[in-house]
């Protein structure tokens, strides 16, 4: 695994060595080098906590509970993003012959997920956002 690196300017950027300071060895390994967490070990895998997660990075809201959805694939679940410019998107053909889609936050760039389409979920959006725990904090509702 490599780090990430992006053409694009991110409204928050640190080097690599300040990502390895602010970030624990697995939160950097997940964040900033696309990892992804051992499925069903995730910390918001099955919480049902009513809140905002936010990218544990940089602070960024990226997702609600309303859309968070149990999905029994062993990561957080969500058919939409926050809003439409929290996430972007990076073809991601890092498994071959099996093309997936990246997601990351789209203010510092850090690695989420994938997204997944048309597989049927009983979703309004027929997508979903397969998220490590790992890439998120969420901020309870008061």
């Amino acid at each position: 695994m490599g780090t990430l690196h992006s053409d694009r300017e991110y409204d928050v950027t640190r080097t690599d060595e300040q990502w390895r300071v602010q970030l624990s060895p697995q939160e950097y390994a997940v964040l900033r080098q696309a990892g992804t967490e051992r499925p069903f070990t995730g910390e918001y895998t099955d919480t049902k906590t009513v809140g905002t997660y936010a990218c544990r990075a940089c602070g960024a809201e990226l997702f609600t509970s309303d859309t968070k959805f149990e999905s029994h694939c062993g990561w957080p679940s969500f058919y939409s993003p926050l809003a439409g410019e929290s996430v972007e998107y990076i073809e991601d053909r890092s498994l071959p012959g099996r093309p997936r889609v990246e997601v990351r936050c789209a203010t510092c760039g850090s690695h989420l997920g994938h997204v997944f389409e048309g597989e049927g979920y009983a979703t309004p959006t027929d997508q979903r956002y397969c998220i490590n725990s790992i890439s998120l904090t969420l901020r309870p509702a008061e």
